[in-house]
């Protein structure tokens, strides 16, 4: 299991759990009027979130933690793999743009659904691919679109998706929000104090597949 390591050794290994000082949590965000929101984990939520904040109907995603025994974990105590937490977005959608059933078949093939507790270099049930769910409707609808995407065969092994009810989620520390945005846009000193290895190897090449496969859902169409 990939636990915190120095930042230089992060961008050696190649792994995104990284050891910085830790602020407090912000509060989590209330649901605007006319949106709803899906929370759903599969790997580093650095990869998740810079994908899912592209599609239109999707107005923010929110990087955090969700599924653990505890409240208000910090990001040191969910690399330790020991909360029980997942490493999750949550995407605040217009439905009338973006239906929660499309986020779902886009979730299911922007990461690997068929790997137990690891997503490339990250290993650890924080990187565990799951839906959470706060009611039996959305539960359901996670049920349905699992079964689905198994049937279509998309993947040639099982998927081992899990589908858990929503419990003590935490909006993640605020140097984590819109994190692979900051690396994009920052200068040559900016990316100097950030895992500059993780998000050239592991996310760069994740966003320019999505950006092929998904041009005619991206804002602006091909951004």
């Amino acid at each position: 299991m990939f636990m915190k390591l120095l930042i230089a050794a992060a961008m050696t290994a190649g792994t995104a759990c990284v050891l910085q000082s830790t602020p407090m949590q912000a509060p989590n965000e209330p649901t605007p009027p006319g949106q709803s929101t899906l929370v759903v984990a599969g790997g580093c939520f650095w990869c998740l979130e810079t994908q899912f904040e592209r599609l239109k109907g999707v107005s923010k995603v929110e990087s955090g933690y969700a599924g653990g025994s505890m409240a208000n974990p910090t990001y040191e105590q969910v690399c330790t793999g020991t909360t029980g937490h997942a490493e999750a977005v949550k995407i605040f959608f217009d439905p009338k743009v973006i239906s929660a059933d499309d986020l779902l078949h886009v979730f299911f093939t922007i990461h690997d659904p068929t790997t137990l507790n690891s997503q490339g270099p990250d290993h650890g049930t924080q990187y565990r691919s799951a839906i959470f769910y706060s009611n039996d409707v959305e539960k359901a609808r996670a049920e349905k679109i699992k079964a689905e995407i198994a049937n279509e065969k998309i993947w040639p092994n099982p998927i081992v998706t899990t589908i858990e009810p929503l419990k003590n989620y935490t909006r993640a520390e605020e140097y984590h929000q819109d994190y692979y945005k900051k690396f994009e846009e920052g200068t040559t000193t900016v990316k100097a104090g950030m895992n500059a290895g993780y998000c050239t190897a592991i996310i760069e090449p994740k966003v320019t597949k999505f950006r092929q496969k998904y041009a005619h859902l991206l804002k602006g169409g091909t951004r």
